[in-house]
């Protein structure tokens, strides 16, 4: 009994790989491993680079907007035209300055998304679940293995980058302590270069972590749907159907199989048989195939049946042992009979047409 329990428990544990037809499902769901500290860190670093290139151009729209706001704006009068006039050119002039780094970030999200698990569209996380507003759930999840993970990853993190950060603003000490002594525009140049570096090294940094993070998901994801002996058995009886039922439908289809041919038999021109263990059902018709085929065939009690079949609707039957086994053998039912079969049972049919021409 105790042996039993034990069995049963062993194949309800989780420890087999799960099959490509749970990965399939929990794909379907929307559960894929994915980092999101990976998506963070290529959208930070796009759009780091981005600044890096078009930093000069940026910089010449935002001032533009700033002069003609205090040097024509100001001076307007201010009616409901002059209003919607200094709107639509400020959100023009906006769009020009934010648009590219919106875009970039876009893209970025995107191909980060596509290189960690493809396309996928599924509107399934969105669909109401009780179980997602279960405080007994809630608070399982929050105080499970998984958030004291993501917790250590978070403090991680803000340590690294804290320290990446504070490692640039102490190499440049020097420098930030002499931009009093600087006119503005090279200030705003110093600071804005300084919080590039600040911003791609924080960027690599993260990378790094995005890496393991990656990994880790992977692990963590893997290990979430491994499957027992038990579930990996369920699943191939609901793919492969239960035995039970698979076995009542080919004996279903083996009946109508088996009746259809029964009623193909009083159609035949001969029956051959050994005579007792094997009968074959000859039909010759020049319409439907260039050589005689079978209609019909049988052994034990199925050529019982075929012979009992035949003489009930007057089918002359032809004993020839060797034929019936050969046939019975090489050809199966629809099938014309083989090119070495063709003279015994051409006699076999002369001698049929024979005998219905004398009666």
């Amino acid at each position: 009994m105790q042996l039993k329990l034990d069995l049963q428990y062993f194949a309800g544990e989780k420890t087999e790989k799960a099959t490509p037809k749970r990965r399939n499902d929990e794909r379907k769901k929307g559960r894929v491993a994915k980092s999101q500290d990976v998506n963070t860190a290529f959208l930070l670093l796009f759009v780091f680079i981005l600044m890096a290139v078009f930093a000069g151009l940026m910089k010449d729209n935002m001032l533009a907007l700033f002069q003609h706001t205090f040097t024509e704006y100001l001076n307007w009068e201010l009616t409901e035209t002059s209003v919607f006039q200094i709107f639509t050119e400020s959100i023009i002039q906006f769009a020009k300055i934010v648009g590219p780094v919106m875009l970039i970030a876009i893209i970025a999200g995107v191909a980060s998304n596509l290189m960690q698990i493809g396309f996928l569209f599924t509107t399934e996380p969105l669909k109401f679940d009780l179980k997602k507003i279960d405080p007994i759930q809630g608070a399982k999840r929050i105080f499970s293995i998984r958030a004291l993970v993501e917790l250590l990853k978070s403090l991680l993190k803000i340590v690294i980058i804290g320290t990446v950060t504070f490692f640039v603003i102490w190499m440049y000490k020097d420098e930030m302590m002499m931009v009093a002594f600087k006119n503005v525009e090279s200030a705003l140049s110093f600071f804005g270069r300084v919080t590039l570096i600040m911003g791609i090294a924080a960027t690599i940094a993260l990378l790094i972590l995005a890496v393991f993070d990656y990994a880790y998901q992977r692990f963590d994801f893997e290990k979430n749907i491994r499957m027992s002996k038990q579930d990996i058995r369920d699943e191939y009886k609901n793919i492969e159907g239960d035995p039970l039922i698979k076995s009542k439908i080919k004996e279903k289809q083996r009946q109508i199989a088996m009746r259809r041919m029964m009623s193909e038999i009083p159609n035949a021109d001969v029956v051959i048989t050994n005579p007792t263990h094997f009968a074959i059902a000859i039909k010759y018709d020049e319409n439907k195939a260039s050589a005689p085929y079978v209609i019909a065939k049988g052994v034990d009690h199925i050529a019982f049946k075929i012979k009992e079949i035949a003489k009930a609707n007057h089918v002359v039957t032809v004993e020839n042992r060797p034929l019936a086994r050969s046939l019975y053998a090489s050809v199966e039912i629809g099938e014309a009979i083989p090119e070495e079969f063709y003279q015994a049972v051409a006699e076999v049919l002369a001698y049929v047409y024979r005998m219905e021409k004398k009666l």
